[in-house]
């Protein structure tokens, strides 16, 4: 039980980080508050995922191949960031 509070807890607050990184972006319009909030959103999906992988389908699927494209991706969405934005 505790587990599944954790993994919900991960996935809200890498939602939420995503949410106003969002919301800044669309105010100031700067490159790297975008990319960031990419990053973030493929943060909260991979702790979506790992929700899905540990509490809903168990051990009859493993899913942490996609979890870990999907972090994989999103880590080098923020990296292409930093170095489009070296400026």
């Amino acid at each position: 039980m505790m587990a599944a509070i954790v993994y919900f807890l991960c996935a809200l607050t890498g939602l939420a980080a995503f949410v106003l990184l969002l919301r800044s972006w669309l105010h100031t319009r700067a490159r790297l508050l975008f990319w960031s909030a990419l990053c973030f959103f493929g943060i909260a999906l991979t702790n979506v995922l790992l929700v899905v992988d540990k509490l809903v389908v168990g051990a009859a699927t493993d899913l942490r191949t996609p979890r870990l494209v999907v972090a994989l991706v999103a880590v080098l969405l923020l990296v292409f960031g930093l170095i489009w934005e070296e400026d």
